[in-house]
């Protein structure tokens, strides 16, 4: 008897009328699910993006060649350089969701407006003298901040030192072709506003931790528009304090984490994506452990090793690499470790996809 459900592997040479009915789907623009079934709905996922590192000097020293040789564009363009993921050939992505860049400003140079509908943050591995001016809302940038960018929120840069500046930017922006959501405008063609105030407005109304406002901020980004590494700092020295007091808040002993926050609602600071910021005392370690879901982590300070899929990577201070959808990480901690991490977590949690499983083993 005939096979009712023919495989991709059916023999159309000895069956003629199965040769015709492939070729009448093809002319009619279908595709037979029995031919598909592994590719579309396989038994794990199969990312295509694969692990990858990037050191932070050679990152730092092409980013200083180009900002000898390519201006700031006019009409909000930026100098931003994005790493691109060898299993992503042709895109300038780091995930199939997330776009990260080294952004790099000269001294006295300005980054002239726009927006867009894409969600964005820079978080500043070194340096300060650059104010990001968030709808007309100038924030300083320094050493250890991560500020973001909500979608549609007009953002310009000006550099008021002689020095450049670099830093890491991150953006939803393959989530949001994938969706066919972009939309980008420029902006004025002068800087609105060249203040540069020790705080911006948004810190002075919702900077203070549990105590919001009067206000109604915008749905789903968070309206604070800086959070400062000494808080950070501090948030993170005290979880370890805490467990060497015999009070883990981890359960990964010698790691701490905090994410940052909505300080309206508690939830993701940009609605399509988390951030995080990682410390491990030396010789601490994060279990392996895969997640449906990808991720760019960058070392803030100190030494270690990340050991993603079958790969081991030195880390040290800059470094950046990227961690597929449900690829085995572990990290290790040579001397005390921050970390910074962004990922797409907050988009799956929302559509009921997210999903992680601890070490499989090596």
């Amino acid at each position: 008897m005939q096979d009712a459900t023919p495989s991709a592997t059916t023999d159309t040479l000895d069956n003629p009328p199965l040769a015709d009915l492939y070729a009448d789907f093809e002319a009619a623009s279908l595709m037979p699910l029995w031919t598909q079934r592994e590719d579309l709905m396989p038994p794990v996922p199969r990312p295509q993006a694969v692990p990858q590192h990037w050191q932070w000097d050679q990152l730092r020293a092409l980013a200083a060649r180009a900002g000898e040789l390519v201006p700031v564009g006019s009409g909000g363009e930026r100098r931003a350089i994005a790493l691109a993921n060898r299993g992503l050939p042709g895109l300038p992505y780091a995930t199939p969701t997330l776009w990260a860049a080294i952004q790099f400003l000269g001294g006295q140079e300005a980054a002239t407006s726009h927006h867009h509908s894409q969600g964005a943050f820079r978080f500043v591995l070194e340096g300060e003298g650059v104010w990001t001016n968030v709808n007309g809302d100038p924030v300083a940038m320094r050493r250890g901040d991560l500020l973001i960018t909500p979608s549609w929120a007009y953002h310009e840069h000006h550099n008021t030192t002689d020095e450049p500046m670099a830093w890491l930017d991150g953006l939803d922006i393959p989530l949001v072709a994938a969706l066919d959501a972009g939309f980008f405008e420029p902006g004025p063609a002068q800087l609105s506003t060249e203040e540069t105030p020790a705080r911006s407005r948004s810190e002075r109304l919702w900077g203070f931790p549990g105590l919001c406002p009067p206000v109604s901020p915008a749905p789903g980004n968070s309206p604070l528009m800086a959070y400062r590494w000494a808080q950070t700092d501090e948030a993170l020295a005290e979880q370890l304090a805490l467990e060497a007091e015999g009070y883990p808040v981890t359960a990964d002993h010698g790691h701490a984490m905090v994410r940052f926050s909505n300080p309206a609602n508690g939830r993701d600071a940009l609605a399509s994506m988390r951030t995080q910021m990682h410390r491990l005392r030396a010789g601490a370690a994060v279990p392996g452990q895969r997640v449906a879901g990808s991720a760019v982590w960058q070392v803030f300070a100190g030494e270690g090793l990340a050991r993603i899929g079958g790969t081991v990577y030195p880390l040290a201070r800059g470094d950046i690499f990227v961690v597929p959808s449900w690829t085995e990480l572990e990290i290790t901690a040579r001397t005390e470790l921050d970390l910074f991490r962004f990922s797409d977590e907050p988009v799956y949690e929302a559509v009921g996809l997210d999903r992680s499983e601890p070490r499989t083993g090596r």
